[in-house]
């Protein structure tokens, strides 16, 4: 295996709760009060819908798409939902640093180098907002690829603690059975001060509608001996996939953080982010910042 190369679940597509639009020749995000499920596909009107998008919609009121099945590939919840502090080079969508509030894999020109990670709102890198929570949530959508996963991504503070305050309570009730739990993503609504009390949507895990959480873990139960029988062995996947994550240094390349980039961090009419702060030099950041950890 090539090692500094992260291996990561197959991605099949994505699912956002918004969408990037062209606007006097500038390509803006856009927010939206639904899910979108698309390909890897992009044309010129954006993302291709995933024929599973026009599926799952056609069931729903007023064909807005607010719940989506899906099911878990990994029992251990660090492995569906990835999330770190990062920040990206908004030319290149190089992520030039990841940490989890302790300590932080940064790139410099003499490499990757490891330093104290004290959160965006200490860390003089992370001026002007550059530096964001960014959240991967893997998921699988259809029986017929069982390692085939649609992938949510969020910068948001929201759904990346409501996503993992679900995965680990399913799978701590569950015995550790979560990858055989029917779940569902639900969009929900809320409004802060911060949003001047315009909605603000967000992502959760629920089971699915009418499913109660004995049901549920009955049914968890069921499928994981009908796998053990088969001969699926639930716990070596958890440590291939754990293994190939450890694999890199940073999971997200370079074409992912162009998307992340353009996604979330371009500005959206009627919004102040980060184009409003001072220009802020990365490089000077880099020479500025926190001595390197022994």
């Amino acid at each position: 295996m090539i090692k500094g190369l992260a291996i990561t679940p197959p991605v099949l597509g994505r699912i956002s709760i918004g969408r990037v639009i062209e606007k006097n020749g500038k390509r803006l995000p856009e927010k939206d009060d639904q899910f979108t499920i698309t390909s890897q596909i992009q044309s010129k009107e954006g993302w291709v819908k995933h024929p599973l998008d026009e599926q799952l919609r056609a069931s729903t009121p007023n064909q807005k798409l607010r719940s989506i099945p899906v099911r878990m590939i990994f029992n251990d919840p660090d492995l569906n939902l990835r999330a770190e502090y990062t920040l990206f080079d908004r030319q290149t969508g190089r992520p030039v640093c990841v940490g989890n509030g302790e300590t932080c894999q940064r790139l410099t020109n003499q490499g990757v180098e490891q330093h104290p990670c004290p959160s965006p709102d200490l860390c003089p890198l992370a001026q002007g907002g550059n530096c964001k929570p960014y959240g991967r949530l893997h998921v699988n959508l259809d029986d017929s690829d069982e390692f085939g996963t649609f992938i949510f991504r969020t910068t948001g503070f929201n759904s990346i603690r409501t996503l993992a305050a679900r995965l680990s309570y399913y799978h701590a009730a569950s015995g550790g059975l979560l990858s055989c739990l029917p779940l569902q993503l639900i969009l929900r609504g809320k409004s802060t001060t911060q949003s001047y009390r315009q909605p603000v949507y967000y992502v959760d895990l629920t089971l699915r509608e009418g499913i109660s959480l004995n049901e549920a873990i009955m049914q968890a139960k069921q499928m994981d001996e009908q796998s053990k029988q088969a001969g699926f062995y639930q716990e070596a996947l958890d440590f291939t996939a754990r293994k190939g994550f450890g694999n890199g240094r940073m999971d997200v390349d370079m074409e992912e953080g162009l998307d992340v980039v353009e996604e979330f961090y371009q500005p959206v009419e009627g919004q102040q982010i980060e184009e409003t702060q001072p220009e802020f030099n990365i490089q000077q950041g880099l020479k500025g910042s926190v001595t390197a950890l022994n």
